[in-house]
């Protein structure tokens, strides 16, 4: 179970929107006791920290884990809880507002994204470097313009029906997304993709850059496999810390994180070591180690050679959208449907 409690900062009837605010854990809702020690912030005390809610209007739900958790402990177990969240509550709220740690927030964010066909509503990601009991905290604004994204509206419909995340003035699609910053309150970037809104005086909205709704109605895909592994190259990568990878009981699929355009060693043993995974029934898809940029295989002689051995090209997508719709698609498909759908765009995810 989880806590549930009401937040209604407007008249009776005259509720602007209605937005769940689902609280996972994170430096966000931490606060300090009486000994100084960090504890989980209640929420039934926020109009206390945040009294400028008051103004937006809302009727706000905030469901809270019972046992908040560090997101560097996420596992696609909680996606899956995040997911039931949204699904269950989904018709009654015009937008959800997730807290979320930093540290694993663009893989959450991502795969909800691929969770959540059919989403036509906001689905906002924020946190903060700083406790909202600091004095110099980002959590305050964070959470404020995070809530009035979600529950934007132009005639009669969500401004953003997609999962994003917002942090430090900036609204990102939340599959574009990777964390860049663990200093400085600009945390978030996204190298492939405009971002989609920009909060200054006004928010503004990139509204040729936010997807339109999915057709159909929402549906929820929760089905994980986590027989995923990542393997970054490096200049002297040993032939058997690959092969001790790739000889993973249970691996299905690897992601192979390239250098610039998707580019490899062509060494014999590499390229030997490859084929002989592919034959065995792994998926190894190629990503860049480059924030910004794409694979596109074939460009050098030391990318066609991937290519022409079964190697699937990732595009533009990020490591946290590969992992993440990688191992969604393989809980929920056999391996020759991952293989077609691995590199078709489902979310925005691939340019």
């Amino acid at each position: 179970m989880h806590k549930r409690i009401s937040i209604n900062t407007a008249l009776p009837g005259k509720a602007k929107s209605r937005v769940m605010i689902i609280y996972t854990g994170g430096t966000f809702g931490m606060t300090y006791d009486a000994t100084g020690v960090l504890i989980p912030f209640d929420f039934s005390l926020i109009l206390q920290q945040l009294p400028a809610l008051r103004n937006l209007f809302l009727d706000i739900t905030v469901i809270s884990f019972d046992q908040p958790i560090d997101s560097s402990n996420i596992q696609p177990a909680h996606w899956k809880m995040i997911g039931e969240i949204i699904f269950e509550n989904y018709q009654e709220q015009d937008g959800f507002v997730v807290l979320h740690g930093t540290d694993t927030m663009s893989f959450t964010a991502s795969a909800l994204s691929f969770m959540l066909p059919g989403l036509a509503k906001p689905v906002i990601f924020t946190g903060a470097q700083l406790p909202i009991s600091e004095p110099r905290s980002d959590a305050r604004e964070n959470l404020i313009t995070s809530l009035e994204i979600a529950s934007a509206r132009e005639n009669g419909q969500p401004l953003v029906p997609e999962v994003c995340i917002y942090f430090d003035y900036e609204l990102l699609r939340g599959n574009r997304s990777k964390k860049v910053e663990s200093m400085h309150f600009d945390a978030f970037r996204s190298e492939n993709f405009p971002s989609l809104a920009k909060a200054g005086v006004k928010i503004d909205y990139n509204l040729s850059a936010i997807r339109k709704p999915d057709k159909g109605s929402l549906r929820l895909l929760t089905t994980f496999c986590s027989d995923v592994s990542v393997l970054k190259l490096f200049p002297g990568i040993e032939s058997r810390t690959v092969e001790a990878i790739l000889q993973t009981v249970g691996l299905k699929a690897l992601i192979l994180e390239t250098y610039g355009s998707g580019n490899a060693p062509s060494a014999p043993w590499f390229i030997d070591t490859l084929t002989k995974a592919i034959k065995k029934g792994i998926l190894i898809l190629n990503i860049s180690q480059c924030p910004g940029g794409m694979v596109v295989q074939g460009k050098y002689e030391t990318s066609k050679f991937l290519a022409e051995i079964g190697v699937i090209s990732g595009g533009d997508m990020t490591l946290e959208a590969a992992v993440t719709k990688l191992m969604l698609l393989l809980g929920e498909f056999e391996m020759d449907q991952v293989k077609r759908k691995i590199n078709l765009p489902v979310a925005g995810e691939l340019s």
